[in-house]
């Protein structure tokens, strides 16, 4: 996973601080802040750490009303 990588997840829950968490290939964390479980937004990446990146928004395609 690279730095300005986009790439679809899906938001499978929800951090202490509210952020949504997607989990991608071998248990790797996305952090997507205001994404809410459910969600399949398209992210792109913006930090990359060792176990945990982080991610903003370009597309939500969830189905909220």
């Amino acid at each position: 996973m690279d730095e300005g990588e986009v790439r679809d997840v899906t938001i499978e829950t929800t951090g202490d601080q509210g952020d949504g968490i997607a989990k991608v290939e071998r248990g790797y964390v996305v952090i997507v802040p205001d994404g809410q479980p459910g969600d399949e937004p398209t992210v792109e990446i913006e930090q990359v750490q060792e176990n945990v990146a982080f991610a903003s928004i370009v597309e939500n395609d969830s189905q909220a009303l």
